[in-house]
């Protein structure tokens, strides 16, 4: 049987151009902000366009966060895509405003430090031996990227052995910014599987597989 994805929909991300091609990889998708169905699904993928706190505020209306948490607490797998992997973290400042995210990870969305903003068009990822996300994959692979905030500090550290370091992946522009993150069933990414062509299918494939 075919995988159950939801796109959470809270007025906020690239719905039928996410859901089109998560349906590529073979699972059934259901575009919804139904927390029930959120809830149960084999796989949830979280997409978000614009502003933090925008983001935040649609989350919190379909009550994202709760669902989220949920399904953490129970190891159920969740993908957030682009301002959905950003709200994620402990916070985000835009224009001098400070808004809360969902505190999976510390750390704070920032506005990018680089010549030319927004970061727009295709980039390589720097990504540690071992990740799923990028399984199969050659080093030199681009991935699509539309932002001017990101992660550029990473700082939750694990020192015990009993808990596996998240996998953090990077790219550059200007500087380096957090492109990715595997922590177990929590992955995210700063840029657009479903704008990637081949790399992008192939990432949401290796997630897919997961579930």
């Amino acid at each position: 049987m075919s995988k159950n994805v939801v796109v959470l929909d809270y007025g906020s991300g690239n719905l039928r151009s996410a859901q089109r091609a998560v349906e590529r990889t073979g699972a059934t998708v259901t575009v919804t902000s139904n927390f029930q169905e959120a809830l149960d699904a084999d796989g949830l993928l979280v997409p978000g366009v614009g502003a933090f706190e925008a983001c935040m505020r649609g989350l919190k209306a379909v009550r994202g966060e709760q669902v989220i948490g949920r399904r953490l607490a129970g190891g159920r797998p969740v993908l957030g895509i682009c301002v959905g992997m950003q709200i994620l973290f402990e916070k985000g400042v835009e224009h001098g405003v400070e808004t809360a995210g969902c505190d999976e990870w510390p750390g704070t969305v920032e506005p990018l430090d680089a010549p030319i903003v927004p970061h727009m068009g295709w980039n390589t990822v720097d990504a540690p031996a071992g990740t799923r996300m990028f399984a199969g994959m050659d080093a030199d692979t681009r991935f699509y990227f539309v932002h001017s905030y990101g992660v550029r500090h990473w700082v939750l550290e694990t020192h015990s052995e009993k808990i596996r370091a998240p996998k953090v992946v990077w790219a550059t522009h200007g500087q380096p910014f957090v492109a990715a993150v595997e922590n177990g069933p929590l992955w995210a990414t700063q840029f657009h599987p479903e704008k990637s062509g081949d790399a992008g299918a192939a990432l949401l494939t290796n997630w897919v597989d997961t579930l």
